[in-house]
C-alpha cells in the first residue's frame, strides 16, 4: 500500500494520488513518425500515463504541434496525457524561447487532447499565471516542476519548493533531483515523506535521478510520490529503468 495523498487528481478515470504508484512513459523523439511509433509500442505495456516531450522535436510550430496532437490521441486513446515543453536550462533538448515554449503550451492546451500541462517552477510568475488560466479554462491540470541535475538540495529546499508549486497553483507538484552519494538518495525520499506529512495535499512527484537514484523510481509510493517514469524506447531522465521492469519489481513490492 502506497502513502495517498489528500487531494486527488482524477483524470480519463485515472486517479492520481490514490493508493497505487502510477507509471508514465515518456515520448521522446524528434519527428512525428517516431512519437507515433514510440506510443503504440508502449500502449502494448499498458501504461497509466504518457508524456510527449514537445522540446525534443526538432521543427515545432502551433499549429504543427495541434495536428501532432490530434495523430497521438487516435493512437493512445483514453491514456491520459502529459503535455511537456521543458526549457534548455531544466533538461530541454532543444533551445526555445519562453515565448514560443508559451505559444506551443497554449496550442496543445486548446487542442482539447492533453489532459496536464508541465511547466517549470522557474518560469516567471506571469507565464505560470497565464497557462495556468488558460488550463482552468479548458478542464485540464497544471504540474509545476523543479528539476536539478547537479546535485540534491537539503530538505528543507526540497519541501519548499514542493510547497511552492503547491502555492503558485500546481495540481502537482514535481522535484527531480541529482544523488552524488547515497545519503542523496535517502534526502531526497525522506523530505518528500515530511512533505506529505506536513501540508502538501496535493499529488507529487518526488524522483533522484542517476543510477544512484533508481530506488526512487520502484519505492517512491512509499515516501508519498504518487508517478514514476519509465522508458519504452528513449529515455527522457538519467536513470530511467523499462517499463518491464518497473511493472515486475512494483508487482513483487506489492505483494502481500
Amino acid at each position: 500500500m502506497h502513502l495517498a495523498c489528500e487531494k486527488k487528481v482524477t483524470i480519463r478515470d485515472t486517479v492520481i494520488g490514490g493508493p497505487d504508484l502510477l507509471i508514465c512513459v515518456p515520448l521522446v523523439t524528434t519527428d512525428e513518425k517516431g512519437l507515433l511509433q514510440q506510443a503504440r509500442t508502449a500502449l502494448q505495456h499498458k501504461p497509466n500515463l504518457f508524456e510527449w516531450r514537445a522540446d525534443a522535436f526538432t521543427q515545432m510550430d502551433q499549429e504543427t504541434c495541434r495536428d501532432i496532437l490530434a495523430a497521438l490521441r487516435d493512437v493512445i486513446g483514453d491514456s491520459p496525457l502529459i503535455f511537456t515543453c521543458r526549457r534548455h536550462a531544466e533538461g530541454g533538448f532543444n533551445k526555445i524561447s519562453a515565448d514560443e515554449r508559451e505559444g506551443l503550451i497554449n496550442a496543445a492546451i486548446q487542442s482539447g487532447n492533453v489532459d496536464i500541462v508541465d511547466m517549470e517552477l522557474s518560469n516567471d510568475e506571469i507565464f505560470i499565471q497565464n497557462l495556468r488560466k488558460a488550463a482552468i479554462n479548458a478542464g485540464l491540470s497544471m504540474m509545476l516542476s523543479y528539476h536539478n541535475f547537479k546535485s540534491t538540495p537539503e530538505p528543507e529546499n526540497i519541501i519548499a519548493t514542493l510547497l511552492q508549486a503547491r502555492n503558485r497553483g500546481a495540481d502537482i507538484a514535481k522535484v527531480a533531483v541529482m544523488p552524488r552519494e547515497f545519503e542523496d538518495v535517502l534526502t531526497l525520499m525522506n523530505a518528500a515523506l515530511k512533505a506529505r506529512k506536513n501540508g502538501l495535499k496535493i499529488p507529487m512527484i518526488a524522483i533522484s535521478m542517476g543510477i544512484l537514484g533508481r530506488l526512487t523510481r520502484f519505492a517512491g509510493g512509499f515516501f508519498g510520490s504518487n508517478i514514476t517514469f519509465a522508458s519504452s524506447a528513449s529515455g527522457s531522465a538519467p536513470g530511467q529503468v523499462s517499463i518491464q521492469a518497473l511493472q515486475q519489481t512494483l508487482t513483487a513490492l506489492n505483494q502481500r
